[in-house]
């Protein structure tokens, strides 16, 4: 009963829990004042500040290089977001930072929500960070606009990838360059098959780390120095461009020897397939019938004009004769391979003595070389944008931040995308306990009663005693082994037994034969 007591109390309390689940409703966060950019869309309609790209088309000014649709909708857990709507068209939309973003001492962090509510097969969600630049107009965003950070999902087929790239400023021409940060190895497909929200988040520090985040699960991490393609900076010693490999300079490592012949019975002309001579023509085989005859039904047309046209033919059709035999034409043998031959002959090679291995020019010092320590520090960022294309519309985005602190990152992460995610089990009834300390005693009741009764039945039938001593069995009626200190095994104890038992029964004969001599008398 106490047991069934217990069982019933739980499932009310898993009961109210649930409810209290269901109960939980999404609350938008409060936008941090440290952030330079914070976004939830959760005020209604498309806020102004979030500008539509009204770029045109570089050959036809009058059409619109960007002409996908957004929308601001509600998703899945009541929340809403930014949802790219036109399947198969292009879309730019970017919004101003508050502040403008400054690589100096403190780090990046960009972060934000993605979900393919439809699944995606080829298509992107990257978010771009806008250089500051006097020129900077987002309703030109296109893009040709300058960036310095792209970050964010992209898939095309079974191609998936996390994109960070960015332009990275050469200090001698002044020219940018991208920067790809090298792929990770993690396995990507389920963030785009799902169809569940994901949180995307790019960390940049001071000195050159990255980190690279998703549902706050770090999936990758390099620094700007060593683990982006092309190498921030070039390398000190080039080839010669100018030096070319000597005339006789021999590379070849093995070359034919020059001493071997042709044997006298090569025949290089003998064909690699013969007719097979075994072989004989089937039975029922129509050598005199052809397989294709001429349309017997067929009609020149009434156009056909041969001085135009040429010498007109009826069309060739299946032969019905030979639909029911073996083979129609001419006979002819398989083919065998043919056991003579051996191809065009060639030297065997050997070692050539005058080898002087592999070429290669000599190196000089690169004259577009320069050190850049500190790549981190890169152009300013004054602006936001999302410039997509893919093939499946309804990719929300959400709860976009751009900050310098990790500690409101954080504080973002567990007001937005962190309160929409259900904790399990085990994690809620330890959640229970915050606001109802006695759930303490129930616990603990519920869960060592079934393990005491547990241990009571399963228990074995023997205790365990010290290492060096015997087990000690219960009194049951199953028939146990022999201790070997039994003294019925013993063979001294044994014999002493027996000449014991035998002087016994030697007095008990003697004093019965005294008893009888007392008779007589």
């Amino acid at each position: 009963m106490k047991l069934q007591s217990a069982i019933s109390l739980c499932a009310c309390l898993f009961l109210t829990l649930a409810d209290e689940g269901r109960q939980n409703t999404y609350r938008s966060p409060a936008i941090p004042e440290e952030a330079h950019f914070a976004e939830t869309f959760d005020s209604g309609p498309l806020d102004r500040k979030w500008v539509l790209s009204k770029a045109q088309k570089a050959e036809k000014e009058d059409i619109l290089k960007y002409n996908g649709r957004w929308a601001v909708e509600e998703g899945t857990s009541g929340n809403r977001g930014l949802v790219l709507k036109s399947p198969g068209r292009h879309h730019a939309i970017a919004a101003y930072l508050r502040t403008i973003f400054h690589f100096t001492d403190k780090p990046l962090i960009l972060q934000y929500e993605v979900l393919f509510q439809n699944g995606v097969d080829c298509g992107g969600a990257y978010i771009k960070l806008l250089t500051h630049t006097d020129h900077l107009r987002l309703s030109q965003f296109c893009d040709t606009t300058p960036y310095t950070i792209m970050f964010g999902p992209d898939k095309c087929g079974g191609n998936q990838k996390i994109y960070f790239i960015f332009r990275h400023r050469n200090p001698l021409t002044g020219k940018y360059q991208e920067k790809h940060a090298r792929q990770t190895a993690e396995d990507l497909s389920r963030y785009f098959t799902d169809r569940q929200p994901h949180l995307y988040t790019l960390r940049l520090y001071p000195d050159n780390r990255y980190e690279i985040l998703i549902d706050e699960y770090l999936v990758s991490k390099g620094s700007l120095l060593e683990d982006v393609d092309p190498s921030v900076n070039p390398p000190q010693e080039v080839a010669d461009p100018h030096d070319t490999k000597p005339a006789d300079w021999d590379d070849r490592p093995r070359i034919p020897d020059p001493m071997a012949r042709k044997p006298m019975d090569w025949d290089e002309e003998a064909p690699e397939l013969i007719p097979d001579p075994a072989a004989q023509r089937v039975h029922g085989w129509l050598e005199d019938e052809q397989p294709f005859i001429s349309d017997p039904e067929a009609q020149r047309p009434d156009d056909w004009d041969e001085d135009m046209d040429g010498k007109w033919e009826p069309p060739l059709v299946s032969n019905p004769v030979c639909s029911d035999a073996v083979g129609c034409g001419q006979w002819e043998p398989p083919l065998i391979s043919n056991p003579a031959y051996k191809g065009k002959w060639s030297p065997p090679l050997i070692q050539n003595p005058n080898y002087q291995g592999q070429w290669s020019p000599r190196t000089v010092t690169n004259p577009e070389y320069f050190e850049d320590s500190q790549p981190f520090q890169m152009s300013p960022v004054a602006a936001v944008g999302l410039e997509l294309w893919s093939t499946t519309g309804d990719v929300l985005f959400d709860n976009i931040l751009l900050c310098s602190d990790v500690t409101v990152a954080q504080r973002w992460t567990t007001d937005t995308w962190g309160q929409r995610q259900t904790p399990g089990l085990l994690m809620q009834l330890l959640m229970a306990t915050e606001q109802r300390p006695w759930l303490w005693a129930l616990y603990v009741f519920t869960v060592g009663l079934p393990a005491i009764l547990f241990i009571s039945f399963m228990w074995p039938d023997k205790t365990f005693g010290p290492p060096d001593q015997d087990y000690c069995y219960k009194k049951t009626d199953k028939p146990q082994p022999d201790s070997p200190h039994d003294p019925e095994r013993d063979p001294g104890l044994w014999a002493h037994s027996e000449n014991t038992s035998s002087r016994k029964r030697e007095t008990r004969q003697a004093n019965r034969k005294a008893d009888l001599e007392l008779k007589i008398d």
